[in-house]
């Protein structure tokens, strides 16, 4: 497949790119500072800001799907304004150039820990993580009403680090996945690109959000 990746210099993107490139597909990569990605086979870098739509359509245009990981820093203070700026063009712009099958990377914080209660909105939910945490679950609230694109938002568990690839995981949905006791299972950044690209090659969360955990 030929598939667009937004994020690709980060923590989750650079394991989506490995996995994708060691699945042999092409990779067009979207980034503001190219010069941060090495040259490979099959990996094309374009240029892009990714709030201006019209960039965004012509490097996504005749690909097959979107995977974004964008994300503007967590240490960003208007990190919530930037994140919607950015998904703002992310969308338009792939809406322009037909490319309808995107995938947004969000995070845990919208996540229901009890029936009716996410993550972000407990007591103990750490205050430096909660503007990124709104503004992802504002993408989702987002994409839940979008008629156009197919669409899925993988969230990943509380515990997302380093890691072994096992290409092994299980699969959620609006709910942290238990591991063992009543802690939430983990999963390492390998094993989220796994499941990433399992679900570009074979949808089985379109228009949806899902969860993974090892």
């Amino acid at each position: 497949m030929k598939i667009a990746l937004i994020g690709a210099t980060g923590f989750v993107g650079s394991a989506v790119l490995t996995e994708l490139l060691s699945r042999g597909h092409s990779v067009t990569a979207l980034a503001r500072h190219p010069d941060k990605l090495a040259a490979q086979p099959r990996l094309q870098v374009v240029k892009t800001d990714v709030t201006d739509a019209a960039q965004v359509a012509r490097a996504v245009a005749g690909h097959d799907a979107i995977v974004s990981a964008y994300n503007p820093g967590w240490s960003e203070p208007e990190i919530y304004r930037l994140f919607g700026l950015g998904y703002d063009g992310i969308l338009a712009g792939a809406k322009q150039a037909g490319v309808l099958r995107v995938l947004a990377v969000g995070g845990a914080g919208s996540l229901e820990v009890a029936p009716g209660l996410q993550l972000v909105d407990t007591p103990e939910f750490p205050a430096e993580w909660k503007q990124g945490a709104l503004a992802a679950r504002d993408l989702l609230t987002r994409l839940r009403g979008e008629k156009e694109l197919e669409w899925s938002f993988i969230s990943p568990p509380i515990a997302l680090a380093p890691g072994e690839r096992t290409g092994q995981y299980r699969t959620g949905g609006d709910q942290l996945l238990p591991g063992q006791g009543e802690a939430p299972a983990g999963i390492s950044v390998a094993d989220l690109a796994v499941a990433i690209v399992d679900e570009i090659e074979t949808p089985k969360h379109t228009r949806q959000r899902f969860t993974v955990a090892n």
